[in-house]
């Protein structure tokens, strides 16, 4: 990930050199997110400031990126995954500075630009201000954005036609930020801390939106400035999932649902530099590996992600061949857990089974304390299961960066797509569970998209989400009938992620493709939630607590515990507009507010934990616990990094079948392979 600062409309203040140090200050704050270079271009009315993370040529993508002549200039955070296709249908003729995927959109952008130019010369209307935005919108920014398969978030400016355009990826993988300062100058930057003391009000960017300005001038002569008065915000991404009272009914198709996730693992393995794959040990990280480790092992790391669709089937490498063969060693694997985690053990299982690099990481609950105030600055959130999630995959991004990998591949969205938490037990329909997913998506820009990408960039590391790949995700919500996602008591006690687990039969041990949910801050060791919860009792008084609606009167904290992270969050960020950048409303287990009607149970004991789904988790906290820590109204949690414990009850289709031992000893055990050599084992 890299990191992008630019200011807009400069000349309300004196012009761009007037600010020029202000954002050089400021963006040094980004250069977590962008070690490798730093850029920066000034114009009369903007300044654009580019903080890089080398993924896809190193050596020459240096960023802000302009064409030909020097008028169009672009600054842009992400990876585009199908630039290759891009450069080959849409500018086959354009000359291009570097081998950066990114550079696409600049030529994009102008051959558009350059075709509206066109017919507005051969129509010769003169085009009010009005019409001249909604022609942009229809013909640059609509069919350039939707034409990208990636996750970016970028400004580019036109400083001949005096315009410029803000947007960002479909579901918000990347984030990004805007406001504006007392001189009226738009601020947009990839996280909040280097924006919230430069200007009055500022808020998050939508995902799947795009702003924009125009003077009106058209494609005449703008004297090289960006004009912010007339802006323009529009929806560029309108799937038609979106729309919750549409409920697909398609006959299901295992195979189609192996395929494009195949494919979306392959375009997202495109890289230059050294790459893994977290692994947790749950079904969605151990599904992203298994995948990845079957490219690897067929073509080789340096081949896996060249080419934008996957040719050779995954499923002619079997597991037994990664085992035997060590195809996949060249592929490195990353968990990380307290001394005796459930994920430690499962992952070691998997990473055994496809013959991965596998380095497993180990750090204490002090550690894991020490760290939070770092967390909470990083990830900028006050989301109580966002920060418990948060500081592990923190913690291991640091180790991994240690270690020389730049890029690593994640499982978060199957739980958001496929309905992977476990209240979705308690789903009483289809359709229900469908609209389920959809607001879930919608929302996870705020809790595991930002927790993903903040959390690995804060150490210099990119993450990558194969299951929110644009194409897939169309697979996923508009060619799937929901009954095939349902689980519990709607279907005589299936488990979650059936539809999902039964597409991809043979890729994964089965203690692993049928191990149960567990969200990534139980998984890492059940320690590390009961211990922050107890640090916050002790440093939280109950006079501080009785004033929690005082002191924080927007959202106001509901338990010690998230009292405890807010105030520290204030401490970073205090200003109104920062906080009403976090969500609010009760959850349990990761729910949105809505599910919290689907069981009684929930509104007596709404905790974040999948410990809270009575019932259900093979853990649950016993009736003394709940009785004692009821916390029905607790603010809204955060989606979590998959992962999932192991279970005394593993379901196969729709069928129980009983297995001896309690979960962990059955991940310890369970398998039969050999084991390989003793995996790399690193104290955080």
């Amino acid at each position: 990930m890299c990191g992008i600062l630019c200011v807009l409309g400069c000349e309300r203040c004196g012009g761009g050199e007037s600010k020029r140090q202000q954002v050089l200050d400021r963006a040094r704050r980004l250069r977590h997110r962008g070690p490798d270079w730093s850029g920066l271009h000034v114009s009369p009315s903007s300044i654009l400031a580019h903080e890089r993370l080398s993924i896809i040529d190193p050596n020459g993508g240096s960023q802000p990126l302009s064409n030909q002549d020097g008028t169009v200039w672009l600054c842009v955070n992400g990876e585009i995954y199908n630039y290759q296709s891009l450069r080959q249908e849409y500018v086959p003729n354009a000359t291009f500075k570097t081998g950066s995927d990114c550079e696409v959109i600049l030529h994009m952008y102008e051959a558009l630009a350059e075709e509206l130019d066109k017919k507005l010369q051969e129509s010769q209307i003169q085009q009010a201000s009005s019409s001249t935005a909604s022609l942009i919108e229809s013909s640059i920014v609509q069919p350039l954005l939707n034409r990208l398969n990636g996750i970016f978030a970028f400004v580019l400016t036109d400083e001949k036609r005096g315009r410029y355009i803000i947007a960002r990826d479909h579901i918000g993988i990347v984030p990004l930020y805007y406001g504006r300062d007392a001189s009226g100058c738009r601020w947009v930057s990839s996280e909040m801390k280097s924006l919230h003391d430069a200007c009055v009000d500022f808020e998050e960017f939508p995902p799947g939106h795009a702003g924009m300005s125009d003077t009106g001038s058209g494609s005449g002569s703008s004297d090289g400035m960006v004009s912010v008065e007339k802006e323009r915000m529009t929806k560029w991404y309108n799937p038609r999932w979106h729309d919750e009272s549409w409920i697909p009914r398609v006959p299901l198709d295992h195979q189609r649902i192996r395929t494009a996730l195949c494919d979306a693992v392959k375009r997202q393995l495109m890289a230059d530099v050294p790459m893994g794959v977290l692994l947790s040990g749950g079904l969605d990280s151990s599904l992203i590996a298994s995948i990845a480790a079957r490219l690897v092992a067929s073509t080789g790391v340096a081949e896996a992600g060249h080419g934008e669709t996957s040719h050779s089937s995954t499923e002619d490498v079997s597991l037994s061949s990664l085992q035997q063969q060590h195809g996949a060693s060249a592929l490195h694997s990353f968990a990380i857990g307290l001394e005796g985690s459930p994920d430690l053990a499962a992952a070691r299982v998997v990473a055994d089974s496809l013959g991965t690099t596998h380095h497993e990481i180990h750090f204490t609950v002090e550690e894991g304390l020490n760290a939070i105030s770092d967390v909470i600055y990083h990830i900028e959130t006050y989301d109580v299961t966002t920060i418990r999630a948060s500081t592990p995959m923190y913690l291991l991004a640091r180790k991994i960066k240690s270690l020389g990998v730049k890029m690593v591949l994640s499982g978060e969205g199957a739980d958001e797509i496929f309905g992977g938490y476990l209240y979705f037990h308690k789903c009483p329909s289809a359709e229900e569970h469908h609209v389920e997913t959809v607001r879930k998506l919608k929302a996870l820009h705020q809790f595991d998209c930002c927790r993903a990408n903040k959390s690995t960039a804060a150490w210099g590391v990119e993450a990558r989400v194969p299951f929110l790949d644009k194409e897939f995700m169309t697979v996923a919500m508009e060619q799937i009938d929901p009954t095939h996602k349902l689980c519990g008591r709607c279907t005589n006690g299936r488990v979650e992620k059936w539809v999902l687990r039964e597409s991809f039969r043979g890729f994964l041990p089965d203690t692993i493709l049928w191990r149960q949910k567990e969200q990534f801050s139980d998984g890492v060791g059940y320690g590390w939630i009961d211990s922050l919860k107890a640090h916050a009792e002790e440093l939280v008084s109950d006079e501080d607590f009785a004033r929690a609606s005082t002191i924080f009167p927007h959202n106001p904290p509901q338990t010690k515990e998230a009292f405890f992270i807010r105030r520290i969050f204030a401490s970073h960020f205090p200003q109104q507009s920062a906080s009403k950048c976090v969500p609010g409303g009760p959850s349990v287990a990761c729910s949105t507010s809505a599910a919290i009607e689907w069981d009684a149970s929930f509104k007596l004991f709404a905790d974040q934990s999948g410990r809270s789904v009575v019932g259900v988790h093979n853990a649950a906290y016993d009736e003394s616990y709940r009785r004692n820590n009821n916390n029905s109204s607790q603010p809204s949690s955060s989606d979590e990094m998959d992962t999932k414990t192991s279970s005394s009850k593993s379901v196969k289709g729709e069928k129980l079948a009983e297995q001896d031992g309690d979960g962990d000893d059955e991940i310890k055990t369970a398998p039969s392979v050999t084991p390989p050599e003793k995996p790399i084992r690193v104290r955080a």
